[in-house]
């Protein structure tokens, strides 16, 4: 079903094209609402297939954004709902979204002004340049990732690839602008083994960046200023830093969910929130590893279990709560939460920073593990569970409770230095989005460029 309103009384018409899944779906929603913010007269139409429109439909949104429905381009509900990066589910976003995509621009009453689209979709730059609407391309994951695809041919020059991820892990790369070092085995994961298989999406869709007007990075300056000042100097385009990616907008709305009532209930900085996001998850044998290690270390926690959560509940004890769902910024802001075992996706790297919560990092695919590399290795908020280079190596539940125990640990010298450097992290986060930040300057020139690239069509 295509939502349709009145032709609106707007400057300009925004279409926002995101990757079907959640962890691209939310930035952008969270992009288009920060843009209401500096200006509201803007029609926003935010493109999502049928099944996904019902499950964010009733999601609260600004009037001005408006959902514009296109038919389902994967045939397996569960896989759909996650955005599994599988080869055969980028084949059928890429190849079946596009004419549907045309055919509800056709369908608008209001022409389309300026398209914001999610840079892993590439096919939407021929779809802009037939119409003469001018194109942003959204990146929704770190600078650093941004910066290895677009100097991926000085990893060629310099042998850097391909890798061969267990004889060659330790190997530093030192040849990417604007990063110091990187082991090899810190670089996404599509540049080795079965990752392979969609190295060339990557390629792809930052190749056509360089055809767009604007680039959008969810990225804060002042945590990524050395690769962002780099990339500046390269990309023949307009760049805006705009992260974090998250909707610290909402923090002051109040929530009544069971869990708040439990965190309520517990003491400052005791809770450990565990999370492995909402797209891969670790084996079933380590999920097994991680309850034991949890029940083990006897520390509180709360577990976003997902459609594990009635297995897991029997192995965890009773010191904490497993649910499938949680609104994960506003419990990783409560002042009960003192770490966070992560998958280390970008969105959830970035709501942990802004938190100002220290992390166990157990990346699993494509940009987590250089993300789990600057949780440790450059912003040091954090340590990693797995120092195996072996992708599959199993952690032992022993191993898990004694890394938890020591997270934990409120008197620690070293946990509080994690926790010294993640407040730090977290006031420069929160600076950045507020009046005159770094990040809220750049949202606003972009806004203002866009409505005046508009008016000069």
């Amino acid at each position: 079903m295509n939502h349709v309103v009145k032709k609106p009384t707007t400057v300009s018409h925004v279409l926002a094209v995101p990757f079907p899944s959640r962890g691209h779906i939310n930035p952008m929603m969270n992009l288009c609402k920060s843009m209401l913010s500096k200006n509201n007269d803007i029609l926003i139409t935010f493109v999502v297939t049928e099944e996904w429109c019902g499950v964010v439909e009733s999601e609260p949104k600004p009037d001005n954004i408006r959902f514009g429905t296109i038919p389902n381009v994967y045939t397996t509900s569960a896989v759909y709902r996650s955005g599994d990066y599988s080869p055969d589910f980028l084949e059928q976003v890429l190849t079946k979204m596009e004419a549907p995509l045309e055919e509800l621009i056709d369908r608008l009453e209001t022409p389309v002004t300026t398209i914001i689209y999610d840079t892993y979709l590439p096919f939407v730059v021929g779809v802009g340049s037939r119409r003469n609407i001018p194109l942003t391309s959204f990146w929704t994951m770190s600078a650093l990732v941004y910066s290895v695809f677009h100097h991926f041919d000085l990893l060629v020059r310099n042998q850097c690839f391909p890798i061969n991820l267990l004889e060659q892990g330790e190997e530093v790369v030192d040849c990417i602008p604007g990063v110091s070092s990187i082991r090899k085995v810190d670089l996404p994961t599509c540049l080795y083994g079965k990752g392979l298989e969609v190295l060339h999406t990557g390629l792809e869709a930052i190749s056509r960046v360089s055809s767009v007007q604007y680039l959008l990075l969810v990225s804060v300056y002042e945590l990524e200023s050395d690769i962002i000042d780099a990339l500046k100097a390269k990309v023949p385009i307009p760049i805006y830093h705009i992260g974090p990616p998250i909707p610290h907008f909402n923090l002051a709305n109040p929530s009544e969910e069971n869990y708040f009532q439990w965190l309520d209930s517990q003491p400052p900085s005791c809770v450990l929130y565990v999370s492995q996001g909402s797209l891969h998850s670790a084996t079933s044998a380590q999920l097994d590893e991680l309850a034991a290690g949890l029940r083990i270390s006897g520390v509180r926690y709360l577990w976003v279990g997902r459609k594990d959560t009635p297995r897991l509940k029997q192995g965890c004890g009773e010191t904490g709560l497993i649910v499938p769902w949680c609104d994960q910024l506003r419990v990783l802001c409560h002042p009960s939460i003192g770490g966070f075992w992560s998958h280390c996706g970008w969105n959830s790297t970035s709501e942990a920073i802004f938190a100002g919560v220290p992390m166990l990092t157990f990346p699993i695919y494509w940009d987590q593990t250089p993300n789990s590399k600057q949780i440790v290795e450059d912003w040091k908020i954090g340590w990693r569970v797995r120092n195996k280079l072996e992708p599959n190596s199993l952690v032992p539940r022993e191993e898990i409770a004694g890394l938890i125990r020591k997270l934990m640990d409120l008197e620690s010298e070293e946990g509080k230095e994690l926790r010294r450097r993640a407040k730090k992290l977290s006031e420069i986060s929160r600076r950045a989005v507020q009046n005159g930040g770094s990040s809220d300057t750049d949202l606003q020139t972009f806004v203002h460029d866009i409505l005046n690239c508009y008016r000069h069509i």
